[in-house]
C-alpha cells in the first residue's frame, strides 16, 4: 500500500469502510457524504447516507461576507446555522444548534500540516492532516467521533464521514459543513496570494 493510500480515507457511497479507519477505530456506525453544487443565489450542498438519501442539507447565501449557512433536516427543520466572523489575523466560525448548543471553530492553528484545533464548549478536539485531507473528532474521554475525509480532485467539493458516536450525528454534520467552508477560505485565499505574487513578479 503506497504512503498515499495509507492516508486518504476518501470513499464513495457503496463502498467498503476504508480499511485504515477499521484498524485504527472500528467500524462506523454510520457514513455520510456530501456533494456541493453552487448557484447563481446560494451554495447547496447535500449530505447523503450511503443508499444516496438526502437526510440533510446546507445553504449559503451568496455572496455573503459571514458566510452564512444554514443546515436543515430532511423534512425541512433547522439543525445547525454558522456565520463567519472575521478577525484581523484570522476567522472564527459560530455554530448554533437548533436545541440551543452553541461553539466555534477557529482556523487560526490551521498553519501547519497536521494540527490540533480544540472546540472548548464541546471539550472535543479536531485533529486534521490538510496534506492528506483527514480529520479526526475525539471527545473529551478520546473516543473518537468521526473521521472525516475528503475527495483529493473533484468539482463538486465531496466529503465522507464516518461515524462512531451516532448521538452526536447534527453537530458532526455542522462540524462538517463548517470544516468545508474553512478549507474552502484558505484555498480562495491561497489562489489569492498566487495570483497577486504573480502579478507582482511582472
Amino acid at each position: 500500500m503506497g504512503v498515499m493510500s495509507k492516508y486518504l480515507r476518501y470513499r464513495e457511497a457503496g463502498e467498503e469502510a476504508n480499511v485504515n479507519n477499521v484498524e485504527m477505530y472500528g467500524k462506523p456506525v454510520r457514513s455520510l457524504f456530501t456533494t456541493s453544487k453552487v448557484l447563481t443565489l446560494h451554495k447547496r450542498t447535500d449530505i447523503t447516507d450511503e443508499q444516496g438519501n438526502v437526510v440533510y442539507r446546507s445553504e449559503t447565501k451568496f455572496p455573503s461576507l459571514h458566510d452564512k449557512t444554514d443546515i436543515t433536516d430532511q423534512d425541512g427543520r433547522q439543525v445547525a446555522h454558522i456565520e463567519r466572523k472575521i478577525f484581523t489575523l484570522h476567522e472564527r466560525h459560530f455554530i448554533t444548534m437548533a436545541d440551543g448548543t452553541s461553539f466555534q471553530l477557529s482556523n487560526e492553528l490551521w498553519h501547519l500540516i497536521k494540527d490540533i484545533s480544540n472546540i472548548e464548549e464541546l471539550g472535543w478536539q479536531l485533529r486534521g492532516n490538510i496534506a492528506a485531507l483527514n480529520f479526526q473528532l475525539w471527545d473529551a474521554d478520546e473516543n473518537i467521533i468521526a473521521v472525516i475525509s475528503q475527495k483529493l480532485i473533484s468539482l463538486h467539493d465531496k466529503y465522507c464521514v464516518d461515524i462512531y458516536q451516532p448521538d452526536k450525528e447534527p453537530i458532526i454534520v455542522a462540524i462538517l459543513i463548517t470544516l468545508q467552508h474553512m478549507i474552502k477560505d484558505r484555498e480562495a485565499r491561497s489562489s489569492s496570494f498566487g495570483s497577486s505574487s504573480s502579478s507582482s513578479d511582472n
